[in-house]
């Protein structure tokens, strides 16, 4: 027995076509944290991501990492911590791979220096009360 997951009219993209196709960000009423709907267009490869939120004077109270995610919708709870509560807030998101392997033991020092090549990034606005 076959089984698909997949909407079969979703063609699966390459890594440097790989886009946000929605981002999403609502305060949650306690005020110390923050709702993330992020939705990808279909990939090939798995793609890796960053999400941080910044107040108005540029302090970062919240980021979160997915490395390699399988799913293509993503609901995150970012918590707020230390930093002032100052609005305007700007949500950022990078999508991201990083750079292949290399092909021999002798380069294994060079993992560590892998660059991230980003493919999309999106920014939104909130304020929390």
């Amino acid at each position: 027995m076959d089984i698909f997951f997949a909407d079969p009219n979703e063609v699966p993209l390459p890594p440097g076509e790989v886009r946000i196709n929605r981002l999403e960000a609502n305060p949650l009423v306690d005020e110390r944290r923050v709702y993330v709907y992020l939705e990808l267009t279909p990939f090939q490869k798995r793609p890796n991501g960053e999400i941080s939120l910044i107040n108005a004077v540029g302090d970062e109270l919240a980021n979160i990492s997915f490395i390699e995610t399988m799913d293509r919708k993503m609901e995150f709870i970012l918590h707020l911590r230390g930093g002032e509560l100052k609005n305007p807030y700007t949500l950022s998101v990078w999508i991201y791979y990083e750079e292949d392997e290399p092909a021999s033991a002798e380069h294994e020092d060079l993992l560590e220096q892998r660059h991230k090549i980003i493919v999309d990034q999106e920014k939104t606005m909130l304020e929390i009360a």
